[in-house]
């Protein structure tokens, strides 16, 4: 039993890690301040919109950006659509000259996110006098469905985020607009629909507390990471970056994460803003959530390249270090994790099974662990529950807070299914991808992304 008691230590060291961690998130974001404003009228704001088959979306956000936003340039990245998306775009900036067409034609499309960025990036560089000052150029990066906040660029304006000549880059908090949702999938049998629900809320509930609670440690330990949506670079950051690997966006399916890297490693710093926010769909749907989640981990796989650099890196904290490094390895900590618990379950059932141990005998002796199994294993998820409810949704009853919390515990073991679908595409030398289909669409035209 020596092997199976080493495997016990490494998971009690991996427990350990979890609930240090769990709280190092948890007290920051409790204990977080609120985020200030600035004028917005000190830089010049270009929004990018990376769009594939979005007919069914752009409209909508073409209008809302041009309304809530009228002294921005809205740049679409059309990555050689087979839907009426460059049409819609191509009249939109017939009437309005703050509307800008990208476009992009196969064999040089459909290779990425980062190659559709890199193409607006292009496109604005053409656009601008030589003599702009582009340290006050600030490039917004928002999903075709995004939604973002009316008062989002006062934040972003703020004396602590791009009036700081030190910031590089700043990523808003991002909740699910279809969160209320009665009926996301209507039509459909009654536990479809209630899965449905469940889901909007679970990542809801996910981007709202766990994920900004890790931004507000990140935040201590100067180590902000950028999302895919609601992602704030100034332009004169992109350009040393350009500078050093020839473009800002690289080939990782997880390109938004890995450009906050490249800040960091550009001697700027990374904010994050939580008093603002992107709106942005929740996925119904368990094919489309399991597609979109294994494309995450890959891309976080795939990031794990860049530790040597982070601690070469002299721009970068002792903190930073040790919670991008944690970020970075935790997909292997979860494959880990998943063959470790099935060899150690499988020991106890087999000391269960020994003649000398009743079952009964067993049980009872080992009803102590009861407790520390919910405080170890369970509470650090369901927390988040009440939590939510506290700061999202105050008039639910705390009932349904702790609901949400078992629904969360629940919810997370989705990660541990990603992972292993994603070291698999990994090891079939697969990194190409179908975007994520919206809600409102019932296919995906085209072909998917270029493999690499």
């Amino acid at each position: 039993m020596g092997g199976v008691h080493l495997l016990q230590s490494i998971s009690f060291v991996m427990i350990v890690l979890f609930l240090s961690y769990v709280t190092s998130i948890l007290v920051p974001f409790v204990r977080r301040k609120p985020d200030h404003r600035g004028d917005p009228g000190r830089f010049d704001w270009h929004f990018f919109i990376p769009c594939r088959d979005e007919e069914a979306v752009i409209g909508t956000t073409l209008a809302r950006c041009r309304g809530d936003f009228p002294h921005c340039h809205v740049w679409v990245v059309d990555d050689d659509s087979e839907d009426r998306t460059a049409e819609i775009v191509a009249a939109a900036a017939a009437r309005d000259p703050h509307v800008h067409l990208v476009q992009r034609r196969h064999p040089n499309a459909r290779t990425g996110k980062g190659d559709a960025l890199n193409a607006a990036y292009r496109a604005l560089n053409d656009h601008l006098p030589a003599d702009t000052d582009r340290a006050r150029v600030i490039v917004n990066v928002v999903d075709a469905d995004g939604e973002m906040d009316p008062r989002c660029l006062e934040f972003m304006a703020a004396d602590t985020v791009f009036a700081d000549p030190t910031v590089g880059a700043a990523q808003t908090s991002v909740l699910m607009k279809n969160r209320d949702d009665p009926d996301p999938r209507p039509g459909e049998p009654w536990y479809l629909r209630a899965l449905a629900r469940w889901m909007i809320r679970m990542q809801d509930l996910e981007f709202r507390t766990t994920i900004a609670a890790m931004q507000a440690l990140r935040s201590r330990t100067h180590s902000v990471g950028l999302g895919g949506n609601g992602q704030f670079t100034r332009l004169s950051v992109l350009d040393e970056i350009a500078l050093e690997f020839h473009e800002p966006w690289h080939g990782a399916l997880l390109e938004d994460y890995e450009l906050g890297v490249h800040v960091l490693l550009s001697g700027y710093a990374n904010r994050y803003v939580h008093d603002t926010f992107v709106a942005q769909e929740a996925l119904p749907y368990v094919k489309r959530f399991v597609t979109q989640r294994t494309r995450w981990a890959q891309g976080n796989i795939q990031c794990v390249r860049y530790l040597p650099e982070l601690f070469r890196s002299p721009h970068l904290t002792n903190a930073a270090m040790i919670e991008s490094s944690y970020y970075l390895v935790l997909p292997y900590a979860q494959l880990l994790g998943t063959l470790i618990w099935p060899v150690i379950a499988g020991a106890l059932i087999l000391q269960i099974n020994q003649p000398s141990v009743g079952l009964g005998e067993y049980l009872v002796g080992q009803l102590w662990l009861l407790p520390l199994l919910f405080l170890f294993s369970i509470l650090p998820f369901v927390v988040w529950g009440p939590l939510y409810r506290r700061r999202e949704v105050p008039e639910a009853s705390r009932l349904r807070g702790w609901i949400w919390g078992f629904g969360n515990w629940l919810y997370v073991y989705y990660m541990y299914f990603c992972v292993w679908r994603a070291f698999v595409r990994i090891l079939l030398g697969r990194s190409g991808w179908a975007k994520t289909r919206r809600n409102a669409e019932l296919v995906t035209a085209g072909p998917v992304a270029k493999e690499a």
